[in-house]
């Protein structure tokens, strides 16, 4: 495998940065890996795992290096999936593997629905999809709280929120927004309110993502193979519930892959996960 090789793809009101490494002989499709709001550098370690393919990674629409010039204030799964639907004609057309974890994992299902003959097969890890959730009411009733508290207090006091949500096991309480919080402080963040109003997660894709309701009837007709996976150490949380409700509407079970949401990272990003024996379920999946 080369070394990465940086692309621009010149979109609608985004200019796309895009990763490459080329494998040189393999019969394999390209393996493409998206997040969101992670960025390509989230897939580092995971894409160290597949030498024997070409890798492709990528800063989503409003992330990182992928600026906007639009001036839109949301992202949505199918705006989403329009970009990669151009990312993989700019790759040669496809069909391509996927590997997507939590919101991209929501926007690879928006592109199998979309553009299904494109893939081949999906892995569709952790989709935070609280609109499939039997308590959707309360959960999406957290997430717009989390919001109003972005849009109110700033980054600090919503990513306590954000934390608490996600971390939580089970069904979300009705009066989830009215318990008490710890002081941003306590985690490392930001307890004073900077006056932006443009993280990549609260203002761009929070509600859209955990709101987007999946096409299961396209989903179910489409060629391409998909397959959701959940992480063993996060059973019981929004996004582990969300993936098994979303594989149980496609008539199927959820694999289990190694560790947490973020089971492919290293100790880049503080949380470190299981990349190596992540990397060895992915590739059994992927194999079929």
């Amino acid at each position: 495998m080369t070394e990465p090789r940086t692309h621009t793809l010149e979109l609608p009101g985004c200019a796309l940065h895009y990763d490459v490494r080329e494998a040189g002989q393999s019969d394999a499709p390209i393996l493409l890996m998206i997040g969101s709001p992670m960025d390509a550098r989230g897939f580092n370690a995971l894409a160290g795992h597949f030498r024997d393919r070409t890798v492709v990674t990528y800063d989503p629409r409003g992330i990182e290096r992928s600026t906007r010039t639009d001036g839109a204030a949301e992202s949505t799964p199918d705006l989403h999936a329009d970009d990669l639907h151009r990312l993989i004609d700019a790759l040669g057309g496809g069909p391509v593997d996927v590997f997507a974890s939590s919101g991209g994992a929501v926007n690879g299902l928006a592109l199998v629905a979309r553009h299904p003959e494109q893939v081949r097969t999906l892995v569709a890890h952790e989709p935070p999809i609280a609109q499939v959730l039997p308590d959707r009411e309360q959960a999406l009733a957290a997430v717009a709280d989390i919001r109003r508290t972005y849009d109110k207090e700033g980054f600090g006091p919503a990513m306590v929120k954000f934390i608490a949500v996600v971390g939580h096991q089970g069904e979300i309480p009705a009066d989830f927004a009215d318990q008490p919080r710890p002081n941003p402080a306590e985690f490392g963040l930001p307890a004073e309110d900077d006056g932006t109003r443009d993280d990549a997660l609260f203002a761009q894709n929070l509600v859209t993502c955990t709101h987007y309701e999946p096409d299961f009837e396209a989903l179910r007709a489409a060629p391409a193979r998909v397959v959701v996976g959940v992480g063993v150490e996060s059973e019981g949380q929004l996004a582990y519930r969300a993936g098994v409700a979303v594989a149980e509407r496609l008539g199927s079970k959820p694999v289990t892959f190694p560790s947490n949401h973020g089971g492919f990272l290293d100790d880049t990003f503080g949380m470190p996960g299981d990349p190596d024996n992540f990397a060895v379920t992915l590739r059994e999946v992927l194999a079929g």
